[in-house]
């Protein structure tokens, strides 16, 4: 039972580990300290729901869709070139009065934004439809199953509300327009260099 749960946990926490859109947004929110509990709770609960479709042998859904890769490809690389480009603005502008005084937007518009970077991210289906899906395979006993898929999920809680709430350790580091400029220019790379992968799977 310990090499399951192990297995599980390890395995989806590697693949969530990636620095990627989600994560970037998820350690800005952090920095900020808005918000935090609502937004990783959204991702951690997302991740949740995939990786038991995954386990629950959901992965070949694509199957099914074909189309599907390409379209979310698509729709999710329009919204990160988007969102990159309201990044470097940001850096360009450097209107940072609400993030130096620990504000940010509502509650709304940043679960909106999470659910964004989670949903319409082609690789998280990968990710949990698939690899983690193909790994569960390993183990045909159901309770094997359910523990493999508890353990996966445990370590998406655990990633996400550590990189929420870990962010605040670097909130000193943050108390200057300068800072706030690097970490945009950052995260908009981020999200372009993942946007031209998407647009390269979708062609």
């Amino acid at each position: 039972m310990i090499s399951v749960a192990a297995t599980g946990y390890f395995t989806a926490f590697s693949l969530i580990l990636a620095i990627g859109a989600q994560n970037a947004f998820v350690l800005r929110q952090g920095l900020v300290g808005r918000h935090v509990f609502a937004l990783c709770l959204l991702c951690a609960l997302s991740d949740a729901v995939l990786i038991s479709l995954g386990v629950a042998g959901f992965g070949y859904a694509v199957t099914i869709f074909p189309a599907a890769p390409g379209i979310l490809s698509i729709g999710g690389a329009g919204f990160l070139l988007i969102y990159g480009w309201r990044r470097f603005l940001a850096a360009i502008q450097g209107q940072y009065h609400m993030e130096l005084s620990g504000q940010s937007k509502g509650l709304t518009a940043t679960l909106v934004v999470g659910a964004a970077l989670t949903w319409l991210n082609p690789h998280v289906y990968l990710d949990t439809l698939g690899l983690i899906g193909a790994v569960s395979t390993k183990y045909p006993a159901n309770g094997d199953k359910l523990l493999f898929a508890l353990a996966a999920v445990s370590a998406s809680f655990t990633f996400f509300f550590g990189l929420g709430y870990g962010a605040r350790m670097l909130a000193p580091l943050m108390q200057s327009v300068r800072a706030w400029r690097v970490l945009d220019v950052i995260i908009g790379v981020v999200m372009w260099f993942i946007a031209v992968g998407l647009l390269q799977i979708s062609i």
